[in-house]
């Protein structure tokens, strides 16, 4: 047992409320922790010392003056004033509403495109038609498959070279 857990179960320790494994496992931490075996006794004395106390009765009248008070305490409003808003409430709802109508009364302000905008959108529009060709990738699928280098002689070389000519064709183009 740690002395955290120690601290939330010394007074039911003291006042013989514990069952007999708490009761067991907490003697044995006092026996190893001078600290905690402190708290204790020190506890044990205030307990003694309420102990030694006195019992004060309460007077007849005191009854009688407690239901007096109770009986003169208002009676509960109906149901309905349950539902009454507090301040707090009420005055965070209404500021609410004010920016809510604020917020909603402001003019829309449309987006106005300039010339220099228009020029730059038809500029890539090439780019956004051909954009659902992009996002599926079809048309990869149409492309022959790679070539295999072969492993010697001069066919490789040869393959290399006709394919380094199709590329300069079509950057020229």
């Amino acid at each position: 047992m740690n002395c955290a857990r120690m601290e939330s179960r010394i007074i039911p320790y003291v006042d013989g409320r514990l069952k007999e494994n708490e009761r067991l496992e907490m003697e044995k931490h006092l026996a190893a922790c001078g600290a905690c075996q402190l708290r204790v006794n020190q506890f044990r004395a205030v307990s003694g010392f309420l102990d030694d106390l006195p019992e004060i009765e309460p007077s007849a009248a005191f009854d009688v003056r407690v239901r007096a008070r109770v009986a003169a305490e208002p009676a509960r409003q109906s149901w309905w004033a349950s539902f009454a808003p507090s301040p707090r409430f009420a005055l965070a709802a209404s500021l609410l509403l004010m920016a809510t109508v604020w917020v909603g009364s402001r003019p829309y302000e449309t987006p106005t495109i300039t010339a220099a905008d228009e020029a730059q959108i038809d500029q890539n529009m090439p780019l956004l038609e051909n954009y659902d060709v992009l996002s599926d990738f079809g048309a990869l699928t149409e492309l022959p498959p790679p070539v295999q280098p072969e492993d010697q002689g001069t066919g490789g070389q040869d393959q290399k070279q006709d394919q380094d000519q199709k590329q300069n064709q079509n950057q020229t183009m």
